[in-house]
């Protein structure tokens, strides 16, 4: 019984690779889960990149041996015999087991592990949305044509709709922030429809919202009010006139309109939608 050929060198050191590149991986993916690319030290970035490093040198310390000594083989054989050989090596060539692998295909093996241990790793929702708002640990947003399907508190005294394809920002944002949304009704009987499907939506029990933070007024002096004396680093907000007025005492703010408008001030963001800003759509 014929028996098994044992992995060459090069196979081994593949497999090494993959190895490394997988726990790696793995170790970079814990990082960026529990902590900020901001807040990453020099020693942890320092330490995957020597790593990767290693891993590259290691494999050409290891191949480089046996072409340096074919390099450096002189070439004194007659024309004759580099002839008889060329015909041997001919002859020979139906003899080669197929399980034998031609330095090029190691050399491409090798090389798709490389490329693969350096693809970037995709952030996730949550530090996107980290990212975007600078670390700020204070948001106020409006809900009607943010959070909210409807535009008007008129349609308010009707219905309101939770936009559904707002959920999972406005989960991740109340993840490291304190949230406040507010609205301006003209009615007890709307204020009770806009926390009712809040709450059928998830919104209190999934996040870090509470109801106390969803506050109510019948002006949009009011909400202007509201905004001032919160004192955020964000505000949201689809009217133009509040975001000119409060663009002076937030340090950031996001205007969201169907039709992106020109820039109100240097520190006013414009977007279509609140996830179209956090890049979701």
């Amino acid at each position: 019984m014929a028996e098994s050929s044992s992995p060459s060198p090069t196979e081994e050191i593949v497999r090494l690779i993959k190895r490394l590149s997988a726990y790696v991986a793995f170790k970079m993916s814990s990082l960026f889960s529990t902590t900020s690319i901001r807040n990453l030290d020099s020693r942890s970035i320092g330490a995957i990149v020597g790593l990767a490093i290693a891993v590259i040198f290691t494999w050409r310390a290891i191949r480089t041996p046996g072409e340096q000594r074919q390099r450096r083989q002189p070439k004194r054989r007659m024309q004759s015999a580099e002839t008889s050989s060329a015909a041997a090596a001919q002859s020979n060539l139906g003899s080669v087991p197929p399980e034998v692998t031609s330095p090029h295909e190691d050399d491409n093996a090798v090389q798709d592990v490389v490329d693969q241990f350096f693809q970037p790793v995709k952030p996730t929702l949550g530090q996107i949305v980290r990212q975007k708002l600078s670390e700020g640990r204070k948001v106020t947003c409006r809900l009607l044509g943010v959070i909210l399907e409807e535009t008007s508190p008129e349609e308010l005294q009707k219905q309101a709709t939770v936009r559904s394809s707002v959920l999972e920002v406005l989960l991740e944002i109340t993840k490291f922030s304190d949230l406040y949304l507010m609205e301006r009704v003209l009615d007890d009987e709307s204020e009770a429809k806009v926390l009712e499907a809040l709450e059928s939506a998830g919104v209190f029990t999934s996040g870090g919202l509470v109801k106390e933070k969803v506050l109510f007024c019948s002006t949009e002096i009011g909400r202007t009010s509201f905004v001032r004396q919160l004192e955020p680093d964000w505000h949201i907000d689809t009217n133009p006139e509040i975001s000119t007025q409060l663009a002076r005492f937030i340090k950031y703010q996001l205007h969201v309109a169907a039709l992106k408008p020109e820039r109100i001030a240097p520190n006013v963001f414009t977007s279509q939608s609140i996830e179209q800003f956090f890049g979701c759509v």
